[in-house]
């Protein structure tokens, strides 16, 4: 869950807190956004502009945009669930399709988190886009096999977190083996060893499809702090 201030922009705060958990380096298939209810103000990283084809700075971001680049099959579910966040706080999460400015579609994965301001009332929903096309998925497969040869060794253990992530979002193996590779990366965590941390928190999970996913988000965003240190 995200603190900031309403007062200012957090574009301008000291410390931008998806960008600390995001890091400097980071990479063009993942970026940030913001989501706020009582304007209905959007903000995204560039990375975000650039999965839907535009320059950051070029292009504001409005629902109706947004919208308007979903897969004409997904636009009632995400349209859905905008309305359902601003009227409960619930975070934007789940997965759709994208149709860039060129005509290209992303797969992409929407990781959300509550927006809060300083008294801990939700303002909005913040989190992570995360492009997992299946050529891009294929290049960082390729990239990981030669920084973490040890991955192969540990293949069970991410078979399985990758099994537990295919089920919640309902995407491919490897989409979710992207995931896992996103937050082995930037979270300078060993694959093998945060994937055994999902299948564990995975298991003691329940209740129904909405609620699961929700805090499966939680769990990508946060598995790495759980894992013991010496």
């Amino acid at each position: 869950m995200w603190n900031v201030s309403t007062e200012q922009s957090p574009r301008i705060a000291p410390l931008d807190p998806l960008t600390s958990v995001l890091g400097a380096q980071s990479c063009d298939h993942v970026g940030w956004f913001r989501f706020w209810f009582a304007d209905q103000r959007w903000e995204w990283s560039d990375e975000v502009a650039q999965m839907y084809g535009y320059q950051g700075a070029d292009t504001q971001p409005t629902t109706e945009l947004l919208i308007s680049h979903k897969h004409p099959d997904d636009r009632e579910e995400l349209a859905a669930s905008i309305a359902t966040s601003v009227k409960t706080g619930d975070p934007i999460c789940g997965q759709h399709r994208i149709v860039d400015a060129d005509g290209d579609t992303h797969d992409i994965i929407v990781v959300g988190e509550q927006l809060t301001d300083d008294d801990g009332a939700v303002v909005g929903a913040s989190g992570y886009f995360v492009d997992v096309t299946e050529t891009i998925a294929e290049e960082r497969n390729d990239a990981l096999s030669e920084v973490l040869p040890e991955v192969i060794e540990s293949r069970a253990v991410i078979e399985q977190a990758k099994g537990a992530l295919t089920l919640a979002y309902g995407i491919s193996p490897e989409q979710a083996f992207r995931v896992l590779s996103w937050r082995s990366q930037e979270t300078n965590t060993k694959l093998r060893d945060l994937a055994a941390q999902f299948v564990q928190e995975f298991r003691r999970l329940n209740g129904e499809n909405t609620a699961l996913r929700s805090r499966v988000d939680h769990i990508v965003l946060t598995a790495h702090r759980l894992i013991p240190h010496d």
